[in-house]
């Protein structure tokens, strides 16, 4: 039976809602609902009622996911292992994989890892993190205890784990290597892994780091990483590369797959007899590309030539190919030659715009030198015909334009050099006949379709995402490094690698699932799924605040999502 009940309580009216039963006999009241005053009721009925003192915002979606991978590859377990500590705090491995996540959604430097932290769904997740405990000086007494031998054996053992529960297709693996320009001071001794080289990003006036990633086709899982010095040539890394790779194969030998059924793929800028001698001791096969200078009587084969047979591969649309068997390096191997309108016409566009301002500088170098003689420009010292020269090297500089322009200066004496330039038509049409559009595979899997070898070829592109996410300045993993010792910099390519792996892991089962997202779209996504919670003033008699937790609008995909990385059970988590 349930009743409306008044208490008079100093001479105010307040209303309850009651259900009472019997209880041995006895009527008894079993639980009452206090609903306040008449005015309260009014309020409520009108679809008023209380209003909350205040709301928090957190992000939700993707941190949510993203530690939900971090828990089941089980990085802060791994890490814990190698370098424990009295239970005090957070653990190394917590401060680890604190600073993955961030890596993997908002890149901040760790004094500003509370500010952030704060802001998301982790703060109810690790309830022993506190402002203190996430300082910027606690994230380095915590880095300080990994070393790089640890960093990696801790690397090995949660990637081991990884493949195994995963069911990680190692068939195809990509290789490449890329540098990331620092700050570091040029005087400062105690960084010997930053080192100027030649930058990728043109910065060849800073101190670098370089880093090579073995990846996997499937899902963009890494495998294997390495961070040494920044001055070190990618061709000579590869080979130590190669090894301690195998190495770690062998380590996973029984758990993954033999490594004869695996297949590297590879740039041309790794080749050399001794790296490919090397393969071959291995046994690994691979898939690379060679210098279409190198093989001059393939390159100039004519791309309507009719041994180039259309690719039977709907992904390989506008693509032609043959092969031929060839002594390369030591062996008998087979060569794909191919030929892509999409390569021809990218190329063709570039090399026009490459046409276009090479004239318009030779043009303004010739204006200059007929002003000269015509007495219009008098100041400084005539050009000799060396430095015209120089000049119009530096002008034709890209690639195939000294091929395409007749460049002839000129010299007299007591005069002004001059200087002709025209195009070459027959030159220009060889070129659109041959080099443009072509590639030369080399391959160790002589069964396999010239079609399957040219796609194996092309999921090189998967590396080469990976490192554009990285070096992303505002989604990316590397920046900010703001580490200039050699321990710190190995631990901060350790949490950067992490977070590629957690990155990974979330699209590869949204991609399962049938669900084509790019990766900045996934986490673009996620991201917007935000929690709210209301915070309401304390009534009488409580202790805390009442707190009510709702979730942000939802799109069907954002829904779809939820399910599928299993975030539902996390809505309810303990609110702090």
């Amino acid at each position: 039976m349930e009743r409306l009940e008044i208490k008079k309580i100093k001479g105010h009216s307040y209303y309850y809602y009651s259900k009472w039963g019997w209880v041995n006999g006895k009527c008894r009241r079993q639980w009452q609902k206090y609903l306040g005053k008449l005015e309260d009721i009014a309020k409520a009925c009108a679809g008023g009622g209380l209003a909350p003192l205040y709301a928090e915002l957190f992000q939700w979606g993707l941190p949510t996911a993203l530690w939900k991978e971090s828990l089941g590859a089980n990085i802060a377990d791994e890490i814990d292992r190698l370098c424990p500590k009295r239970d005090q705090g957070l653990s190394t491995g917590e401060y680890i994989a604190i600073a993955a996540v961030n890596r993997a959604i908002q890149p901040d430097s760790k004094r500003s890892m509370w500010e952030w932290f704060s802001k998301t769904a982790l703060l109810r997740y690790l309830p022993g993190a506190s402002k203190e405990g996430l300082c910027s000086q606690r994230f380095w007494d915590h880095m300080d205890r990994v070393d790089a031998g640890q960093a990696l054996l801790a690397w090995k053992r949660i990637l081991a784990g990884v493949v195994e529960r995963e069911k990680v297709d190692l068939s195809s693996i990509s290789y490449d290597g890329t540098n990331f320009y620092t700050f570091i001071d040029t005087f400062n001794t105690r960084c010997h892994i930053a080192r100027r080289g030649k930058n990728k990003q043109g910065q060849n006036n800073l101190r670098q780091v370089s880093y090579a990633l073995f990846c996997s086709a499937d899902g963009h899982i890494p495998l294997y990483y390495d961070v040494y010095d920044g001055n070190r040539n990618d061709a000579k890394q590869f080979p130590l590369m190669l090894e301690r790779f195998g190495a770690f194969l062998s380590e996973l030998q029984g758990k993954a797959c033999p490594s004869n059924s695996i297949t590297l793929v590879f740039d041309k800028g790794n080749n050399s007899p001794d790296n490919i001698a090397l393969l071959d001791s291995l046994n690994l096969n691979f898939v690379g590309s060679v210098k279409l200078g190198e093989h001059k009587e393939l390159s100039m084969i004519h791309n309507d030539d009719p041994r180039f047979i259309p690719c039977d591969s709907t992904r390989l649309e506008g693509t032609r190919s043959f092969r031929v068997q060839k002594k390369v390096y030591g062996k008998e191997r087979t060569l794909v030659i191919t030929y892509s309108q999409n390569l021809f016409e990218a190329q063709w566009q570039t090399l026009q715009n490459d046409m276009a301002k090479a004239l318009e500088g030779l043009s303004d170098l010739r204006q200059k030198l007929l002003d000269r003689a015509a007495g219009l420009i008098q100041m400084g010292t005539p050009p000799s015909p060396v430095s015209i020269e120089k000049q119009c090297n530096e002008l034709l500089s890209r690639q195939h334009l000294k091929q395409v322009f007749r460049v002839t200066v000129q010299s007299q004496e007591s005069a002004i050099s001059k200087l002709d330039y025209s195009v070459d038509p027959d030159a220009l049409a060889t070129l659109a006949n041959t080099l443009l559009g072509k590639n030369i595979l080399i391959s160790t899997r002589d069964s396999w379709t010239d079609a399957k070898i040219i796609e194996a070829y092309r999921s090189q592109s998967v590396i080469e995402n990976v490192f554009k996410e990285m070096k992303d300045r505002t989604t990316g993993s590397w920046w900010p490094l703001h580490h200039w010792t050699d321990s710190k910099i190995h631990v901060h390519g350790l949490y950067c690698t992490l977070a590629l792996l957690l990155r990974g892991l979330m699209s590869r089962r949204v991609k399962a699932a049938g669900i084509p997202l790019s990766m900045s779209r996934l986490i673009s996504e996620l991201a917007d799924i935000r929690q709210v919670i209301n915070v309401y003033p304390k009534k009488r008699k409580q202790t805390a605040a009442h707190k009510q937790m709702v979730m942000s609008k939802t799109s069907e995909l954002q829904n779809r999502l939820i399910d599928l990385l299993g975030l539902k059970e996390w809505e309810n988590a303990r609110l702090g």
